[in-house]
C-alpha cells in the first residue's frame, strides 16, 4: 500500500511510520521528512498532490492548538487551532480526494479534549470536536469508495504504541467510514 504520511516527523507520527515498514510510507512535515510541505498553505497542499499523486491512503497526525485558562485566551490563540489544525485537515481531505486511488482511505487526527474536555483546554477542544464531526459528517459523501475516519489520542504517554498503531491499522486495513477511533480513555 502506497501511503501518505503528514507529521511523519511528530511523536505519533514516529510510532504509526515505524509500524507500517510493510508499506511504501511517503513521509511528510513541515521541517522533516521525505517532502517537505506544510499542510497549512493551499498551495504547498495542491503542490505535495501534484508530486505524490496515486496513493492508497493519506494519514495526517499534524495539527497544533493553544492550551490555556480561557480568560488568558485571545482570538490569535483560537485561530492556531483552526489555521494549523482544523483547516489543513479539511483542505487536506478537499484536496486529497482528487488524487486518492478508488476505495483508498484517509484518516485525520483530532484529540480527547473534543469529547472530554479538562480545564484550560478550550484552544484544543473546540478545534478537536470540530475534526470530529467533520469526519462524521464528511464521510457520508466522499467520492468512488474512499473512507474517512478519525483518531482520537489521548495524552501520547498514556497509550501504548501497540494500541495507537491498531487504531491507525485499522483505519488502513478495515471498511469502517465515518468513524473516530478512540485511543487511551480507558486512562481517564
Amino acid at each position: 500500500m502506497k501511503i501518505l504520511m503528514i507529521g511523519a516527523g511528530g511523536t505519533i507520527g514516529k510510532i504509526v511510520t515505524a509500524a507500517l515498514k510493510g508499506h511504501e510510507v511517503i513521509t511528510v512535515g513541515r521541517n522533516t521528512g521525505a517532502i517537505i510541505a506544510d499542510i497549512s498553505s493551499e498551495t504547498a497542499l495542491e503542490s505535495l498532490f501534484k508530486r505524490v499523486s496515486d496513493v492508497d491512503a493519506i494519514i495526517c497526525a499534524a495539527g497544533d492548538s493553544i492550551t490555556d485558562n480561557l480568560s488568558a485566551m485571545d482570538k490569535a490563540q483560537f485561530m492556531v487551532g483552526i489555521q494549523q489544525k482544523l483547516w489543513p485537515q479539511i483542505n487536506l481531505v478537499l484536496s486529497g480526494m482528487k488524487y486518492l486511488k478508488d476505495n483508498g482511505s484517509i484518516t485525520l487526527i483530532s484529540g480527547k479534549m473534543g469529547e472530554f474536555p479538562a480545564k484550560g483546554s478550550s484552544g484544543k477542544a473546540f478545534v478537536n470536536g470540530a475534526i470530529n464531526s467533520f469526519v462524521m459528517a464528511a464521510a457520508q459523501e466522499m467520492p468512488r469508495g474512499i473512507r474517512l475516519n478519525g483518531i482520537s489520542p489521548s495524552k501520547v504517554s498514556d497509550i501504548s504504541g501497540d494500541e495507537l498503531t491498531a487504531a491507525y491499522i485499522k483505519c488502513l486495513e478495515t471498511a469502517i467510514n465515518g468513524e473516530i477511533i478512540r485511543v487511551g480513555y480507558h486512562k481517564q
